[in-house]
């Protein structure tokens, strides 16, 4: 298992130097000039000193000697600083991302019980009410915005019965993390839905699969309780599609919260990513965008090793 990790770690690196270097000089294309948001309307009528800027910042280098000269003090521990505000991407980081990974992972609890739960069930009462109610959800939990259920959820919980609160992470003086979490309440339910309801849909189906097998005939053959046969031989190998989508979700739970931050003003990586893009902040675009992934590229190895302790079939060559 050791030298799988090794040789998966190790093909992160050219995938990870492909994509920064993709997303670098695709950022260069763009006609946002983070310049614009820098200078006062006084400087903007000196030419002067408006390229004096540009070449404090190092931004009239050409591109491929900015580019290596970003990737060697990413290297070296060093993220930079944003453009727009100066500060260090790595405080950024260390500011904003707790409070995306506090609202990915319960969504993404949230999500897991829901889904699974009412999939298993809906596969068992096929064609019975469950089954129905459960196919509604999973149709109306991907086929409607997660924008539209947050503004919904706002007008009724937050504005017409005002139970719920909206717009922030905490309350003044509270840090703790049970005193924070009636504010969570709202976005991590939205942010579930569509997860719920992929998940929702993938375990009913790959049980629908399972339970067509012969070995299940054969269990429920020799007399094995109904409840064993679901649980300890069918769910256990539906389990596996279900969990590669499981672990895919984290990752995609931290790039994909911009949308679901905005809504509710929640302050997190997701909003820090949104804003640099408005602002053409490119050092703080790069190093986020190369975190989710990075992300993504260690949950494919999760992937791997989860299929391998579910299936004894699969080793790890």
């Amino acid at each position: 298992m050791a030298k799988f990790l090794v040789k998966k770690i190790l093909a992160m690196i050219p995938m990870l130097l492909a994509i920064s270097a993709m997303v670098f000089f695709a950022l260069e294309l763009t006609p946002t000039d983070p310049i614009n948001y820098l200078i006062s309307p006084d400087m903007a009528s000196s030419a002067g000193n408006i390229e004096a800027l540009r070449e404090s910042l190092g931004l009239n280098d050409p591109a491929i000697i900015r580019y290596f000269r970003w990737l060697f003090n990413l290297i070296r521990g060093d993220f930079g600083y944003s453009i727009i505000s100066g500060t260090s991407i790595r405080e950024i980081i260390m500011l904003r991302l707790p409070a995306t990974l506090e609202l990915a992972l319960v969504s993404l609890v949230l999500s897991t019980i829901i889904g699974i739960g009412i999939g298993l069930l809906s596969a068992i009462n096929q064609n019975g009410w469950i089954d129905y109610v459960g196919r509604v959800m999973g149709v109306v939990g991907i086929s409607i915005p997660q924008f539209f259920f947050g503004i919904v959820v706002i007008q009724i919980f937050a504005i017409q019965f005002g139970w719920l609160p909206f717009g922030s992470r905490m309350a003044p003086g509270q840090t703790a993390f049970f005193d924070r979490l009636h504010f969570m309440v709202l976005p991590a339910f939205t942010m579930a839905i569509a997860m719920t309801a992929a998940l929702l849909r993938y375990t009913r189906n790959s049980m629908l699969d399972v339970l067509n097998k012969d070995y299940i005939k054969l269990a429920r053959s020799k007399g094995i309780p109904e409840w064993k046969v679901y649980l300890k031989h069918a769910f256990r190998t539906a389990l596996r599609p279900v969990l590669v989508i499981l672990i895919f979700r984290l990752p995609i739970l931290i790039g994909g919260s911009i949308v679901i931050e905005s809504v509710f003003s929640w302050p997190g990586i997701g909003s820090v990513i949104l804003s640099s893009i408005s602002a053409g902040d490119y050092p703080v675009i790069m190093v986020t965008t190369l975190l989710v992934a990075a992300a993504i590229l260690i949950s494919s190895i999760f992937v791997d090793i989860a299929t391998a302790l579910l299936d004894p079939r699969v080793r790890f060559e």
